[in-house]
């Protein structure tokens, strides 16, 4: 199949070019990139006024499948991750069974080529069962697929454990993706600890139970030689430990989430269970600090830690209600309202978060519009506004606390090997 994408301002994200021009794609693969591409008898896409893009990659998302069906499937997941723009997406081991063995990390492979409408890469666990006491098979995992290693989720406290890990993994030319929390000062925790848990009566988790395990991942980093990256980042803290690293030479990545980088949290004043999550909304001046880290290139990636949960389990008091956001369905309107048009990013940086640097920091070859990569392809009307409606979604997951919020700047066209899996008018936002 032939398709022709047609005048739209080409970002790359690699050379920080932003050009008008042509993208072919044949038979899969991008087959050229230029001005005025000849259509002969391909399918054209018009895309004047809109952004061509890489395929967007998401590193940082839950499928539910195995286990948990019920909050989502591969099937579902992967096609509200279309409709957010993605053409990949990296998804966590906290499954039931848990990803920690090799078939486990196939199934979830062999699900995603019969059920998925993107690219799915799994991640292997840390430790079996998740519990933080014995290495999983890490060797099987990669062998079985697995682009890293993570018990996200769950902290692995056990420092010795995760040294371990992190030498096997550097050994196995992968990286370790780190929950960072101590639960000896989270638990029992509701939201970020301070004023506002206070005024709302809910026990709080300190900015120094993300902090800690921060500093520790860097040092392990420093001793062991393997690349960690440090998910959900979302405290001054550990912005600021992240780039005194960097400045080190330290092999150490971070990724942010819109929520962390829009809302504070003052949001969870309502009580609304979709403001609950792991790490927390902080305060305006963690915000303040994450969007500065992700304007200077602390922060690597934007990801969504997508994480939906049915809708009986989210309708409850909150102290009850599980944490969670499903995110891949708003996350780019999030970047481009919050992030492009106020000027925290440029476009090229922008981009790269979601495209380039995912796909570095996981050894992919993905992320890139040049003669000869796969066809994945993203297109996105940086004008185009939309409400955000939950029961539009196709994910399964409701619990969003951006219900009701306009976004400016959204993905039309999502493409995926020279196929097509999302067109402009299936957005229902």
């Amino acid at each position: 199949m032939r398709i022709l994408i047609r005048g739209g301002t080409v970002v790359d994200p690699e050379n920080r070019t932003v050009e008008q021009k042509d993208v072919l794609l044949v038979d899969g693969r991008v087959a050229g990139v230029g001005a005025d591409l000849p259509a002969d008898d391909a399918l054209v896409i018009e895309a004047t006024g809109r952004l061509v893009t890489p395929g967007l990659i998401d590193m940082h998302v839950h499928l539910r499948e195995p286990g948990y069906e019920h909050k989502e499937t591969i099937a579902s997941g992967t096609r509200a991750a279309a409709r957010g723009g993605f053409t990949a997406v990296v998804c966590m081991a906290n499954t039931d069974p848990v990803a920690d063995t090799r078939a486990v990390v196939e199934y979830i492979r062999e699900r995603a080529r019969a059920t998925g409408v993107v690219h799915v890469f799994p991640v292997g666990a840390v430790s079996k069962g998740l519990e933080g006491k014995e290495l999983a098979e890490l060797a099987s995992l990669r062998e079985g697929g697995a682009v890293a290693f993570s018990d996200d989720g769950r902290p692995v406290v056990d420092s010795g454990l995760m040294r371990r890990a992190m030498e096997y993994a550097r050994m196995l030319g992968a990286p370790v993706i780190s929950h960072c929390e101590d639960p000896g000062l989270s638990a029992g925790g509701l939201m970020n600890e301070g004023r506002t848990a206070y005024l709302l009566g809910l026990p709080g988790m300190p900015a120094a139970a993300e902090e800690v395990m921060v500093a520790r991942e860097i040092l392990l980093a420093e001793l062991t030689g393997c690349p960690v990256h440090i998910a959900h980042v979302s405290t001054a803290g550990a912005v600021r430990l992240i780039r005194d690293a960097k400045a080190r030479g330290l092999p150490v990545t971070a990724e942010a989430t819109p929520h962390h980088f829009t809302l504070t949290e003052e949001a969870v004043e309502g009580y609304n269970t979709s403001t609950k999550v792991n790490p927390p909304l902080r305060t305006a001046a963690d915000v303040a600090a994450v969007r500065e880290g992700l304007a200077d290139g602390t922060i690597d990636v934007i990801a969504t830690d997508h994480a939906p949960h049915a809708e009986e389990e989210k309708d409850v008091e909150f102290a009850a209600a599980p944490f969670g956001i499903a995110g891949l369905e708003t996350a780019v309107g999030l970047v481009f309202t919050e992030l492009v048009h106020s000027g925290v990013l440029d476009l090229p940086a922008a981009v790269a978060k979601m495209t380039v640097n995912p796909a570095r920091i996981l050894g992919l070859a993905k992320g890139r519009l040049v003669p000869g990569a796969d066809g994945d392809v993203t297109i996105i009307d940086p004008r185009l506004e939309l409400t955000v409606d939950a029961s539009g979604f196709v994910g399964k997951g409701r619990n969003n606390p951006f219900v009701g919020r306009k976004l400016t700047g959204v993905p039309v066209t999502t493409i995926v090997a020279g196929r097509i899996v999302m067109l402009e008018r299936d957005l229902k936002c």
